[in-house]
C-alpha cells in the first residue's frame, strides 16, 4: 500500500494497526521520496492459512506414499 505523509497523518493508528495485523509495508511518499515502514517481524498465523483442495489433482495420499527414490539423486 502507498499513501502520502498527508494521509499517514490522518490516519496514522489505522495504518500502524493494519501493518501490524497484516504484516504487509507501507510505503510513504514525501517530497517524491519514498519510506517504508515494516514490522520487524511478519507473524504467521496458521488460523490465516486457507485450504486449496483444487491444487492437488488425485488422491493427497498417493503424494505421502509415493516411493521418489527414483527422482533423487545425491
Amino acid at each position: 500500500m502507498t499513501v502520502t505523509a498527508t494521509e499517514l497523518r490522518g490516519n496514522l493508528y489505522r495504518i500502524l494497526d493494519q501493518i501490524l495485523e497484516t504484516g504487509e509495508p507501507v510505503d510513504i511518499v514525501r517530497g517524491g521520496r519514498v519510506i517504508r515502514l515494516v514490522p520487524d517481524q511478519v507473524r504467521f498465523r496458521a488460523a490465516d492459512v486457507k485450504p486449496h483442495p483444487e491444487y492437488v489433482a488425485g488422491d493427497p495420499d498417493d503424494l505421502i506414499h509415493h516411493d521418489w527414490s527414483g527422482e533423487w539423486t545425491p
